[in-house]
C-alpha cells in the first residue's frame, strides 16, 4: 500500500496545478474554439446551432478586417519597438552610478504601476480639442491657429493611442533589461576595454550577445500582451472613429458589445489565437533562441 502511495505521489501533488489549468485555461479555451463554429448570438436564443465556417467567412468578408489587422500591425510594431529602444536606453542610464539614481529610479519606473483606466483618461485629456495640453502648446508655439481633434481623425487616432501605450510600458522593458545588464560580469568589459574596443563595439559585440536571452524572451512577451490589449483603445476611441482605431482585440470586445455575437468573436479570437502562435514559431527560429546566451 506505501509502495503505491509512493508511486502515486508525484502526481497526486501536482493533481490542484493541474485541475487550475483545466478549469481556468484549457476549458475556456475549449469553449471558445466550439463557439467559433456555431450561430450563437445572444439575443437569439432559439436559433443557436453549428454553423461551420460560416463565422470564417463573415470576418473575412467584413469591410473592417483589413484596416482591423493593419492596424493590429502597426500597433504592436510602433508600440514595442519604441517601449524596446526607450527601455533600452533607461536601463543603460540606470545602470551608471549618478548621484540621486534610487529617487530617479522610482520615479521613471512609475508609470508601472499606474492602472491603464487612468493613463487612457490622462492621454484622452492630453489630446482633447477643447482643452487638452497638446493643443494648448501647439497653438502657443504657432504651429496650429486651432484646436486639432487628434481622437476623432480617422488614420490619425490611433497615433495618440500608440504614444499612451508606450509610455506605459517603457518601465517593464527598463526594469527586464537593468536586471539583464547587471549580470553582466565586469571583467568582460575590462578586457574589451584592454583590447581597445569602443562603446559602440562593447554594446554590439559585448553587451547585446549576453543578454540576448533577456531581449529575446522579453520582447515576445511584450508583443504578445500589446497584440492582445485593449483597455486604452477603449478608454480613449472606443475604436472610432468608424472603427479606424480598432486593434483586432477590442474589435472582439466590440463585437461582444453591439452585435452580442459570440460566435464571429470567437473566431476573431482564433484568429488571434493563430496569428500569434505562428507568431512565436517564427521569432523563435528567426531570433535562433536555442543559441541565445552562448557567449
Amino acid at each position: 500500500m506505501k509502495l503505491r502511495l509512493k508511486r502515486w505521489e508525484p502526481y497526486l501533488l501536482i493533481a490542484p496545478a493541474i485541475l487550475i489549468l483545466l478549469a481556468f485555461f484549457a476549458y475556456p479555451l475549449l469553449q471558445g474554439l466550439k463557439l467559433a463554429f456555431m450561430h450563437y448570438i445572444l439575443f437569439e436564443p432559439n436559433d443557436i446551432r453549428f454553423s461551420g465556417l460560416e463565422n470564417f467567412k463573415a470576418i473575412f468578408m467584413d469591410n473592417n478586417i483589413v484596416r482591423i489587422l493593419w492596424n493590429s500591425l502597426l500597433w504592436v510594431v510602433l508600440t514595442v519597438g519604441l517601449q524596446f529602444v526607450l527601455g533600452f536606453m533607461l536601463a543603460q542610464a540606470l545602470n551608471t552610478k549618478f548621484k540621486g539614481k534610487n529617487i530617479y529610479q522610482s520615479v521613471v519606473f512609475l508609470p508601472w504601476a499606474v492602472s491603464a483606466f487612468l493613463i487612457g483618461m490622462i492621454f484622452k485629456w492630453m489630446f482633447s480639442e477643447q482643452n487638452g495640453l497638446i493643443n494648448y502648446l501647439l497653438i502657443k508655439l504657432g504651429i496650429i491657429e486651432k484646436g486639432i481633434s487628434f481622437l476623432a481623425l480617422p488614420g490619425i487616432s490611433i497615433f495618440p493611442i500608440i504614444i499612451a501605450m508606450v509610455w506605459y510600458g517603457v518601465p517593464f522593458f527598463g526594469i527586464m533589461l537593468l536586471a539583464a545588464l547587471q549580470s553582466v560580469p565586469k571583467d568582460i568589459y575590462e578586457s574589451a576595454d584592454i583590447d581597445g574596443a569602443g562603446r559602440w563595439t562593447k554594446l554590439f559585440f559585448v553587451t547585446i550577445p549576453f543578454i540576448k536571452s533577456t531581449i529575446i524572451l522579453t520582447v515576445l512577451l511584450r508583443v504578445i500582451w500589446v497584440f492582445n490589449s485593449a483597455d486604452l483603445i477603449y478608454i480613449m476611441t472606443n475604436g472610432g472613429p468608424a472603427n479606424t482605431s480598432h486593434n483586432l482585440s477590442s474589435y472582439i470586445f466590440n463585437q461582444i458589445s453591439y452585435t452580442t455575437d459570440f460566435g464571429q468573436a470567437s473566431a476573431l479570437g482564433v484568429l488571434m489565437l493563430i496569428i500569434l502562435i505562428l507568431y512565436t514559431l517564427i521569432f523563435l527560429r528567426a531570433t535562433k533562441y536555442d543559441d541565445a546566451g552562448d557567449f
